[in-house]
């Protein structure tokens, strides 16, 4: 009987997420969590002492190591290309935080690294992992929305200006966006998972309740291919903040998801076990971020981890590769397009 292989993970970065990402390592039977790097602020240390690991004085000592097989991007967004380039050339297979990075430029170049060393570079969207969206997912494929006629996300968040004082938040340079970029880009991800290309944006975008050099709040009416009609509305500026939703509805059926729970779920022709997924998805009692960026469950991490460390054990495609990762952030640079915001 062969044993299992243990793949070595090494996290780029050491903030709260890295530290989700450092935990989540460890609770799979097949990987490991082998250190992290933060450019010497000293919090690497501090999860590396709760987790185990080295912490690496930076990212190209972590390169040389040839005992790390999977690199987790967890920096700054807009400094997720060097490392992943860096892991490409070093043979590591990649896992990058949202977004992918700021620019669709810099994407590619990320995607033709991997492409040329043979390696796997995936993002990490973890609402595609939830139970929720698989539901979605499967009813749209079975056609039980009827014709779909609108899709939209709504992500009425809080944070104080302390978030981003004195940090890369809410920079063109680092953050690429604001409240898009950073906050409701899962949603936009979502969108684009279930509903598929948008062919036209109309949009406005502001800066209204924070000091700070892009958006915290923008709307966009959308167009899809399929010729439906949709909305994305994200905000940092609507306190105490709310629970992020996605609403679908066509001819034949109505689904709204709030948070990681389906709250509306109603068909024209109901199937035996609907109510059973309806009941069965009660049991969120996180806001996901809502007001507290810290407030997420570890759960679809540890899923999105899985799937990636899956398809390169059984040398698959990854369903959430740089190609598909790389859709939001072109729909949100429209969106920025059109609303003559940012560098876009």
């Amino acid at each position: 009987m062969s044993m299992m292989r243990k793949w070595t993970i090494g996290v780029i970065g050491a903030g709260s997420i890295a530290r989700v990402h450092a935990q989540v390592a460890g609770q799979l039977p097949n990987a490991t969590f082998a250190g992290c790097c933060d450019g010497g602020s000293g919090r690497a240390k501090a999860i590396c002492g709760e987790f185990g690991g080295r912490a690496y004085a930076d990212y190209d000592a972590m390169m040389a190591d040839a005992s790390i097989d999977v690199v987790m991007i967890a920096a700054p967004s807009g400094r997720h290309m060097e490392p992943a380039v860096a892991a490409a050339k070093a043979g590591k297979h990649v896992l990058c935080e949202k977004p992918l990075e700021i620019t669709t430029d810099r994407i590619d170049a990320m995607i033709a690294a991997h492409d040329k060393a043979g390696t796997y570079l995936g993002g990490i969207f973890q609402n595609r992992f939830t139970d929720g969206v698989r539901h979605l997912r499967k009813a749209i494929a079975q056609g039980r929305f009827g014709r779909i006629s609108y899709a939209g996300v709504y992500v009425p968040w809080w944070r104080p200006q302390s978030y981003y004082d004195g940090t890369w938040r809410g920079t063109w340079a680092l953050d690429g966006g604001g409240a898009l970029m950073n906050q409701a880009i899962h949603m936009v991800d979502m969108l684009c998972d279930l509903m598929g290309p948008v062919v036209e944006v109309k949009a406005l975008a502001d800066t209204l309740g924070h000091t700070i050099e892009a958006e915290d709040t923008a709307a966009a009416v959308v167009r899809f291919e399929n010729d439906a009609v949709g909305l994305i509305y994200g905000t940092t500026a609507s306190w105490p903040g709310r629970p992020r939703r996605f609403e679908i509805t066509g001819t034949q059926g109505t689904a709204i998801y709030t948070d990681d729970r389906l709250t509306v779920w109603e068909f024209a022709e109901p199937q035996p076990d609907d109510e059973a997924i309806v009941k069965g998805m009660q049991t969120s009692h996180r806001t996901g971020g809502a007001a507290d960026p810290k407030d997420i469950s570890s759960e679809y991490h540890r899923r999105n981890l899985a799937a990636f460390l899956e398809a390169i054990e059984q040398n698959k495609p990854f369903e959430l590769d740089g190609r598909e990762a790389r859709k939001s952030v072109e729909l949100i640079l429209k969106i920025y397009a059109d609303a003559h915001i940012g560098k876009a």
